[in-house]
């Protein structure tokens, strides 16, 4: 802890800290609910997109074994050419936002591949996409995450550093100032009597 001057200039300077600290606080403290809020419900949804992934291989999976050619659905039958991405703000932390992807579909012949493959297609744009706005929720959560740590330092820092240390000085300035004064007191009160003690 740094040392403090005994004065009425850093009794002033304490005070004007102190009432800083007392009103970035509160503003520090809904900052934190809203960022601990925001990260649940995207955590929340990013389960939900996962859920609904694991829903659609599963059906794709009982789907594509009924027609019994697994073989005929090539890797790169579907490629991702484009994520579109746009950025929003939550409690003043920029982050991604998820709003599709465009796709591109490998060369196949009509006769040579079973009629199934152009709906197969369209379930794996939809797996990919699905996995790809998780992939943006869990940027998003990465970076809350980030500020709420950095948020919740600067709530722990006012409420158990800087408060108290501010109070305990503006009592310590008070009492010395105090004490001052009432010695200054005492003094003129003594010098009072010893020059009416020589008057006489």
């Amino acid at each position: 802890m740094a040392k403090i001057k005994l004065t009425k200039n850093e009794l002033k300077t304490q005070k004007d800290a102190l009432k800083m600290f007392q009103r970035y606080l509160p503003t520090l403290t809904l900052k934190k609910q809203q960022l601990q809020t925001e990260i649940r419900s995207i955590e929340v949804k990013a389960k939900k997109v996962r859920a609904a992934r694991e829903a659609l291989e599963k059906e794709f999976d009982e789907w594509i074994s009924v027609f019994g050619e697994e073989d005929a659905f090539k890797p790169g039958m579907v490629t991702v050419r484009n994520i579109r991405k746009s950025t929003g703000n939550i409690a003043g932390v920029m982050i991604p936002v998820y709003e599709g992807a465009d796709f591109s579909r490998g060369e196949y012949t009509l006769y040579a591949t079973p009629l199934w493959i152009d709906m197969a297609a369209d379930r794996m744009e939809k797996a990919l996409s699905l996995d790809l706005e998780a992939e943006v929720l869990d940027e998003q959560v990465r970076l809350l995450s980030k500020e709420l740590r950095t948020t919740t330092q600067r709530v722990n820092l006012f409420e158990k550093v800087k408060i108290p240390e501010t109070k305990k000085n503006i009592k310590k300035i008070t009492v010395f100032l105090g004490d001052e004064q009432v010695a200054a007191v005492v003094r003129s009160k003594i010098s009072k009597k010893k020059l009416e003690a020589v008057a006489k």
